[in-house]
Parts: structure tokens; C-alpha cells; sequence
């Protein structure tokens, strides 16, 4: 290999090196260094998990949109959004986005799982993924069928009701949508309170639940502050990765593989730097190609949260609570003496799940029910009673895209998630606004008189309708798919279903962007399942 200037060469060969330290990483990083044969570097551009914030859950209010927790990535301007680009959080620590995000597990429909079965992926139904899902779970539960105890990855119920809540779930059941258990079985249709990765009262992220108890193994290195560069090809091998830290260059070398675990945001371009992808794209950002992937950073998918918000009376809500000073400060005692109350909350404690009309087989829609309102995120709470009705599209049609913006890892990457962009996309964002609006009439909240604040009554015809949705649509933070796993003869898949890059032996990615399409609910742990079944693929093939 040649050295580049000013380059500091690693502390010898690593059997596996990988790339990123968030929820997929973790869980690689433990599995992988469990064998002392093994000689794994964790490799994180971000920083340890040593504020305070990272563990208190209420946390994410301070976490997203710091620099200290959060990347700071934006879309480029959205033409579905009515021209505005969006924040677009990704978590900058170690546990990545497990972090700073709303802790909700979830693992989405069977259907997910056996329509990628059906796209000739062998092993990714919901009967060959559910025992990784069972492997790493240690639910508050006794187990059963659908879930386990004694694993890394914590689940409790919350830790705090709100009556607002109950009141909205009354609201659902009569409009139809029945309430159940258990979003976790395989079918999430119904209203339920949120399952949240917490211990205690006290954020699980995946650095706690996976990465602490194997950092005492000395055949384990973790190194933070490492900036991706690129991965090194030699003779269509990935041999090493190159990394910036603290101004300097440093180069990893891999006798055996190299796994990105990066995200659906970051991964593509670490692909693309290392002559990865389109090269057309690679050309216009001044790489050279090395291995020809069109679908490099195509297919981005997320789910695109409308967030009705309306105001109450006569019944309680944080944003009445956090504005008086006596509650706030009971609000902080309850906390710390029994890790109860609002600093336990996730943004969202009570889902429900609902077709948006009968054409659809099974919930298309989820809402995320909040018992309060801001703007935005990082926003402080409005001045009055209210919560919000936040509903997204599960499996939106609409695909964008994420590419590399020049040659130098430390620049933004190029987010074009393209919202809106498909007539069914734009048919079915009506439909949930209207849907609110169906709940919220019930009579289970006629006592509160509920006022649409956003978007408000006045906004009653579909085109109306449609262009509120691109006024309040923003991010529920699920990037996935891109570098999506595909069949044999798929020319847009990067990956095969062992998670293998097409083209490069030594080479896998390991993280959201490599599902085929977007799972019905909440992306984290599912993310987690794939490393965990993509961990026992590793092990395996080198077995």
C-alpha cells in the first residue's frame, strides 16, 4: 500500500473493522469481540456518551440539533415541503442515534419482513428474523412466544400516564381502531402505549445495553473522533480504512473484513469516497470509480410525520405543567427520587396504528400521540394546553436519495429524501390529516374542547390539505435503504442478502440503509436485528 503524508499507521491488523458506533455497531462490536480470536477496532466519528443528557430520557430535547449529540445534517429544499429543507438529526456518539432518539421499540409487521422474502431474499421473513429479534431482548415481560428476557437490549412499559392520552385512545377505539397489547407480535393494528428501550427510568441506548459490557475485552478497540475517510480496495479486496483524527491520517488494515455501520445517511458516502457507486456521481464529486453500483445512495425512504397539533381545556398537558414553576420543580424531585414522571417520557407514549382506507391490507398509518406541542423540535413548548397528533405514512412510495458532496469526508452529504413526491404519497397525507381530525371528534374529547391549532379548521379541502401537509411534514428521523440488499440480477441492490457489497470481497454494510424497503414503525430496532442476524452471517462465512 502506499502511505500518504502524515499518516500514522494503526496498531497492527484487525480481523474486523467497524465502521460507525451506533446501534448497529454496537451490537457488531459485542458479537464479534466475544471470540478472544477475533481482533476487532470500532472505529466512531462521534464522542463518548458522558453527558448527562445522553441517559436522562426527556434528554433528546437537548440532545438533537447540538453539535455535542448531533450531527447537524439538512435535506437539500424539498418540493413536496412547499421548498423548505429540514434539520435531519443523526446521532454523533457512541450508540449513534440510540442516543438522542425516542426510544420506542418497535419492530414493524411480519408483512415487512416476508415481502423482503418474497423479493428472493433469502432468510429475511418474519419467522427467520424473529429469533434475532428474541436473541438480544430482555423485556420487562415474562416470556412468551414474541418475546424474551436475560438479553442486552432492555424493553419496559412507560413510566408515567397522562389522562389526555387515555382520553385520545377512547377517542380511537371510537373511530374504529381497537385497542390491544402488544405492538410487537407481527400485526400492530390497534392503539397502544409505546414499549421504550429504558432501565429504570433511564435511557438504553445501544452503547449501554451492547458496547460497555465488551469494553473490558482486550482483544476490543474503540476509538472515537475517527472520521471516516474511505475504505481501501486492493485486487477488488477491502483491505484496510482510512480515518482522520485530530487533524491527522490514519490507516487500519483488515485481514479479514470491513463492515460500514454508519447509517443510511453516512454509509453511501464512505462507499462513494472509496470509488463506490454511480460513476457518473462519482465523477462529478472528483473520485475516480473503481467498482460500478448505481443503486449507491438511491432509495431513501423515511417516514414523513404531519403533526396536527390542537389545543385543550380543562385537563392537563406539559406544556400547562412545564410552565409553572412548582410542577417543573416537583417534575425534577420525582425524578430524581423515583425515576418516575416527565423526564421518563419519550416524545411519544401512546401509538396507534390504522389503514388509511380499505384498499390497504394492513395500518399504513401511525400516529404518535404527544400530551404537548412546539414548533419544532428544540423549540420550546407553546403557552397553552395542547398536545399533538403526529401521523406518518408507513410505506411511503416516494425515493430519494444520498450521495457524497466533494472528495472530503468531513462535508455534508447531499440529503434529498423527495417527499411527497408520488400521487399516492400525496392521496395518502390527506387521508391522515383527515384522520386526526376523525379521532379527535369523538366523543371521548368532546369535554375538552379540542381546537385545531395546526393546521387549523379553515383548512378543509384536499389541496388545502395537501399543502399543509407539506407545511407540517417533517422527519421522524427513519432514513433507510441506501444501499439496499437485492437478489441476484437486481442492478440496483448493493448488497446481497448476506449483506456482502456486490463487487468487493471483505466488504459489508451493516445498518439501516440496507433494507429493501422501509418497515411499518419505528426503524431502530430493527436496525438492531439486522447487525444482530448480520453478525451471526459474519461468524458464520468465516466459521
Amino acid at each position: 500500500m502506499n502511505r500518504i503524508p502524515g499518516e500514522q499507521v494503526a496498531d497492527g491488523e484487525f480481523d474486523y473493522i467497524i465502521c460507525g458506533a451506533g446501534s448497529a455497531g454496537c451490537v457488531l462490536a459485542n458479537r464479534l469481540s466475544a471470540d478472544p480470536r477475533n481482533r476487532v477496532l470500532l472505529l466512531e466519528g462521534g464522542g463518548r456518551d458522558n453527558w448527562i443528557w445522553f441517559h436522562i430520557p426527556v434528554g433528546y430535547l437537548f440532545a438533537i440539533g447540538n453539535p455535542r449529540a448531533d450531527w447537524l445534517f439538512k435535506t437539500a429544499a424539498e418540493p413536496g415541503l412547499n421548498g423548505r429543507a429540514l434539520a435531519y438529526p443523526r446521532g454523533k456518539v457512541l450508540g449513534g442515534s440510540s442516543a438522542i432518539n425516542a426510544m420506542i421499540y418497535m419492530r414493524g409487521q411480519a408483512r415487512d419482513y416476508d415481502g423482503w422474502r418474497q423479493l428472493g431474499l433469502t432468510g429475511w421473513g418474519w419467522d427467520d428474523v424473529l429469533p434475532f429479534f428474541l436473541k438480544h431482548e430482555d423485556h420487562e415481560n415474562p416470556p412468551n412466544e414474541f418475546h424474551a428476557s436475560g438479553g442486552e437490549w432492555r424493553v419496559e412499559h412507560p413510566r408515567i400516564r397522562w389522562e389526555i392520552l387515555d382520553r385520545l385512545r377512547d377517542a380511537a377505539e371510537q373511530a374504529g381502531i381497537e385497542k390491544i397489547g402488544d405492538f410487537n407480535s407481527g400485526d400492530n393494528s390497534g392503539s397502544s402505549y409505546f414499549q421504550v428501550n429504558q432501565k429504570r427510568g433511564r435511557r438504553w441506548s445501544a452503547a449501554r445495553g451492547f458496547l460497555k459490557p465488551a469494553l473490558s475485552r482486550s482483544n476490543l478497540k474503540v476509538v472515537t473522533s475517527a472520521l471516516i475517510d474511505r475504505v481501501e480496495i486492493t485486487d477488488g479486496r477491502a483491505t484496510g480504512v482510512v480515518y482522520r483524527q485530530g487533524g491527522e491520517t490514519h490507516r487500519a488494515a483488515a485481514r479479514g473484513e470491513v463492515i460500514l455501520s454508519a447509517g443510511a445517511v453516512a454509509s453511501p458516502p464512505i462507499l462513494e469516497r472509496s470509488g463506490i457507486g454511480d460513476p457518473a456521481v462519482l465523477k462529478a464529486n472528483g473520485v475516480e470509480p473503481l467498482v460500478e453500483l448505481p443503486g449507491v445512495g438511491k432509495n431513501l425512504q423515511d417516514h414523513l410525520q404531519i403533526r396536527p397539533v390542537y389545543k385543550v381545556s380543562g385537563i392537563r398537558t406539559l406544556n400547562g405543567d412545564y410552565a409553572n414553576l412548582f410542577r417543573r420543580a416537583m417534575m425534577g424531585m420525582n425524578y430524581a427520587l423515583r425515576r418516575r414522571g416527565p423526564l421518563t417520557m419519550a416524545p411519544s407514549q401512546m401509538g396507534a396504528f390504522v389503514r388509511s382506507s380499505p384498499e390497504f391490507e394492513t395500518a399504513n398509518l401511525e400516529f404518535h400521540f404527544q400530551p404537548l406541542s412546539l414548533d419544532n423540535w428544540g423549540d420550546g413548548l407553546h403557552a397553552f394546553d395542547a398536545f399533538t397528533a403526529s401521523v406518518c405514512n408507513l410505506r411511503p412510495t416516494s425515493r430519494g436519495s444520498v450521495h457524497l458532496s466533494g472528495p472530503d469526508a468531513a462535508a455534508q452529504p447531499d440529503i434529498r429524501p423527495n417527499y411527497l413526491s408520488t400521487e399516492e404519497d400525496k392521496r395518502i397525507a390527506v387521508e391522515s390529516l383527515k384522520w386526526a381530525r376523525r379521532i379527535v371528534s369523538q366523543p371521548a374529547m368532546a369535554a375538552y374542547r379540542p381546537e385545531e391549532y395546526k393546521p387549523g379548521a379553515h383548512v378543509a379541502s384536499d389541496e388545502d390539505m395537501l399543502v399543509a401537509a407539506g407545511d407540517l411534514g417533517t422527519t421522524i428521523f427513519h432514513p433507510v435503504g441506501t444501499a439496499r440488499m437485492g437478489p441476484e440480477g437486481d442492478a440496483n441492490a448493493v448488497l446481497d442478502e448476506r449483506l456482502r457489497v456486490r463487487g468487493v470481497s471483505g466488504l459489508r454494510v451493516i445498518d439501516a440503509s440496507v433494507m429493501p424497503a422501509i418497515t411499518s414503525g419505528n426503524t431502530n430496532s430493527p436496525t438492531i436485528m439486522i447487525a444482530e442476524k448480520g453478525a451471526d452471517m459474519i461468524l458464520g462465512d468465516n466459521r
